[in-house]
């Protein structure tokens, strides 16, 4: 799974609520075209850029050729503001997004994310338009998904069926009642954080996203 480590340049992004402190990592010959917007876990709980999970997600991009966007939400890191629930959130990842197309040049965005970062996503997906869709562990159960829009791109589900935060069987209803669905992918006795499973999910999501890379704009 080994892939050459991508450059990395620190940035500020001028955010809504001010500064949001960032990274943009670009794999060697990165392509042209996409870049991909990677959303963390919830802030009061200990959610930032440098998740694990989160990290995985940008791997997985990254593999594929894709440069990258991770970013603390308001009021996490050196970013300013205070948490807004989703809301302000949803904002700086719009922000975030806009920028990053402009530091590429970039036509497409990939919009990926984790448990309360999967709801940004989501609704980053619908707000601009992504090319693609990454949502883990949705959390379903703290956010009500149903009064979004649904996703018309491509979109991939990733859950544990033995996550301790969100209820695998709520988002699998959730799932099945949207139009069009989602693809979903379980990972048997993976908890919420995927400890010991983060190889297994980079390959999951990898192989998925690399499908994505083929298809046309």
């Amino acid at each position: 799974m080994s892939s050459p480590s991508p450059s990395v340049e620190k940035v500020v992004i001028d955010g809504p609520a001010g500064a949001i402190e960032g990274m943009i990592e670009r794999p060697p010959n990165a392509r042209t075209g996409i870049v991909a917007v990677c959303c963390h876990p919830h802030p009061l709980y200990g959610g930032a850029m440098q998740n694990k999970v989160v990290h995985t997600l940008a791997r997985a991009a990254q593999d594929q050729g894709v440069t990258t966007v991770r970013f603390n939400f308001r009021g996490v890191g050196a970013s300013a503001g205070q948490h807004d629930d989703g809301v302000g959130e949803s904002e700086d990842a719009a922000v975030v997004a806009d920028w990053a197309r402009k530091a590429t040049g970039a036509t497409r965005i990939w919009s990926l994310g984790f448990s309360f970062g999967g709801f940004v996503a989501y609704r980053l997906a619908t707000q601009r338009d992504a090319a693609a869709l990454v949502t883990v562990a949705p959390p379903v159960q703290r956010f009500d998904f149903t009064t979004l829009a649904v996703p018309r791109c491509p979109w991939l589900v990733a859950q544990g069926d033995a996550d301790e935060l969100v209820d695998h069987a709520r988002v699998l209803d959730w799932t099945r009642s949207l139009d069009p669905p989602p693809e979903v992918r379980i990972l048997p006795g993976a908890e919420h954080f995927f400890h010991g499973r983060l190889t297994e999910l980079r390959a999951l999501l990898g192989a998925w996203l690399a499908a994505r890379t083929a298809e046309k704009p």
